[in-house]
């Protein structure tokens, strides 16, 4: 399954990136982790609880981070497992510069194998699409506060 997209955010480049590029900081944004561990500054692992509509899935998941060009381009791949499901994920964002700040153009392709996955792509998209508008809410959210607090007001509109 393929999911897409993009968004502006109304700060510069740069607090984008450090917040995109923070395992950490990222791990404060995704719904579900339980908890999270930084093995090297390419690779961690999160434990999570995926909702499934009426139930949720445990998951343990490593990322590795497999492409970084800064303030312009990351990608990461992603292994999860749990009782009824191997995941794997590739995503990738690209940055630009707009006159409102930043425009971020990501992309998902994820995977589900198992009893979870044979539930069909009809029923599992609107789940990660659900998830990924939480993750980028809340990232707008964080980017925004940090904008602030560094001084960095938010892009003109002009």
């Amino acid at each position: 399954m393929k999911v897409d997209g993009e968004r502006e955010f109304r700060v510069p480049c740069e607090i984008l990136w450090d917040v995109l590029n923070d395992p950490a900081k990222m791990a404060d944004l995704m719904p579900g982790v339980q908890s999270f561990t930084i093995k090297d500054e390419r690779n961690w692992t999160a434990t999570v609880k995926v909702p499934l509509g009426l139930g949720s899935l445990a998951m343990t998941i490593d990322f590795e981070q497999t492409e970084v060009r800064p303030l312009e381009y990351s990608s990461l791949h992603a292994k999860g497992n749990g009782v009824g499901a191997i995941m794997n994920m590739q995503t990738s964002f690209a940055l630009e510069p707009v006159d409102s700040g930043t425009r971020m153009l990501w992309n998902a392709e994820v995977s589900v194998l198992g009893p979870v996955g044979a539930m069909g792509q009809r029923v599992l998209q609107p789940i990660v699409k659900q998830q990924v508008n939480q993750v980028l809410t809340a990232l707008d959210r964080r980017v925004t506060a940090a904008a602030a607090e560094s001084g960095s007001a938010p892009a003109s509109t002009a």
